[in-house]
């Protein structure tokens, strides 16, 4: 594979050419030469006004395989993530069965294996995800698993949570926690507040997100290990994270994509497209996400893809399934927010990584040429024909989109939008 990427605006940071426009020249799937003008025998991409960038690492993505490949397969999964500009991505347990053994973790990785999206499985903190007793958390991190979470289940037992700290303490491992009380949030569907009353709906509170933030960040430092929060959503819980942060404990966050430019007053037309959780809260919380991700507090952002079967989203919105696929318009949505392109790669590509221990690519000669393209001003459709995922439930499908991906390079491999 030999390519040529002219006039691209670098932003890998610590190179000599970061923010400064340059050629690219790619051979044999490894970096061959950087300089402000390159010429050679190859295949041209022009990337003129176009940023070039580490690819985009999700830490949150659902795919159905193993055991719900109608929602989706590793095929459709990963070409999704490629037009996304992701070439990593973590994967959720949530499968059937659930990532709960090594036997899981390798099927995963003999899978993807030489993909051009690198796949990480994340293994569960309990057997079965029933939230019971510890899974072989150990035998999975041999195996590849390069953390632990019960994906959309929270860990209801403060005792079993507590036992998971502490054991992947051993083996340098990191343990995800999703935020909510159950008890609190209970069967609701939407926010709690102005939207839920008007829809006479019952609704999930803040409080359901933050108790359980409280809970595992004093856990986290009774036990002095890592914890890493999944999609926060309140104003109470980013203040939560910033406080523990000054505290030096070692806790990082992220926040979902779409949770930075919806608000719960988006169902008040009862469309179960908008349906996810944690739920759209209100402009309020958005403001604080925002200034979470620009003063550090919040570390990531990721797509959370949870792809569903139309049987299973065009119903009446109380019985419809939560969850949106995301994959393709996170960095849309992260442009819709008004974040800059630095910052998008730093919450997009760089801080993923350094959350689960895993190498940022950087553009210097001989290295694996892993990048995205991208052009923050220039628009694009999502629609039947740009979706390489095998599920279409988002609120975005069909609509104009600022923020497009161009070209996605990994392991010898290019995909072009």
């Amino acid at each position: 594979m030999n390519l040529l990427i002219k006039s691209a605006t670098v932003l890998y940071p610590g190179s000599p050419f970061y923010q400064k426009v340059a050629d690219v020249l790619i051979k044999d799937g490894f970096i061959a030469e950087v300089a402000e003008s390159i010429n050679a025998d190859v295949d041209v991409f022009d990337a003129a006004g176009s940023y070039i960038a580490p690819g985009f690492f999700d830490l949150n993505c659902n795919m159905g395989e193993p055991g719900l490949e109608t929602k989706e397969d590793f095929s459709t999964g990963l070409a999704a993530a490629a037009a996304g500009g992701f070439t990593g991505l973590a994967l959720m347990p949530d499968t059937q069965p659930p990532i709960h053994s090594k036997t899981e973790v390798e099927y995963i990785l003999n899978t993807t294996r030489n993909k051009l999206v690198d796949v990480y499985p994340l293994g569960t903190v309990s057997y079965k995800r029933e939230g019971k007793d510890l899974a072989e958390m150990y035998d999975m991190y041999r195996s590849g698993a390069k953390a632990f979470t019960d994906g959309n289940n929270p860990v209801k037992d403060a005792g079993l949570m507590e036992r998971a700290l502490l054991y992947a303490q051993g083996f340098d491992a990191l343990i995800f926690s999703y935020p909510e009380d159950v008890a609190i949030a209970g069967k609701a569907k939407v926010h709690e507040g102005v939207v839920s009353t008007l829809l006479g709906m019952k609704g999930i509170p803040s409080l359901a997100e933050e108790l359980m933030i409280a809970r595992d960040l004093y856990l986290a430092e009774y036990t002095g290990s890592p914890i890493h929060f999944s999609t926060l959503t309140t104003t109470r819980s980013v203040e939560l994270i910033r406080e523990a942060k000054r505290k030096g404990l070692r806790v990082t966050c992220d926040v979902a994509a779409h949770h930075l430019v919806l608000t719960d007053e988006a169902l008040l037309g009862f469309d179960s497209q908008y349906k996810v959780k944690p739920p759209l809260r209100t402009q309020s919380d958005i403001d604080a996400l925002l200034q979470g991700l620009k003063d550090g507090t919040i570390d990531a952002i990721v797509s959370q893809h949870t792809p569903q079967e139309k049987e299973l989203k065009e119903v009446e919105f109380e019985i419809a399934a939560f969850g949106i696929v995301g994959l393709q318009t996170a960095f849309s949505l992260a442009v819709q927010a008004g974040l800059s392109a630095e910052l998008i790669v730093e919450k997009m590509a760089i801080n993923p990584r350094k959350v689960l221990n895993v190498q940022t690519p950087d553009l210097t000669t001989n290295k694996p040429a892993n990048l995205v393209v991208f052009d923050t001003g220039q628009s694009w459709t999502f629609d039947k024909q740009s979706n390489h995922s095998k599920s279409c439930n988002s609120p975005f499908f069909g609509q104009n989109l600022k923020g497009k991906i161009l070209l996605t390079c990994n392991n010898k491999q290019v995909f072009t939008n």
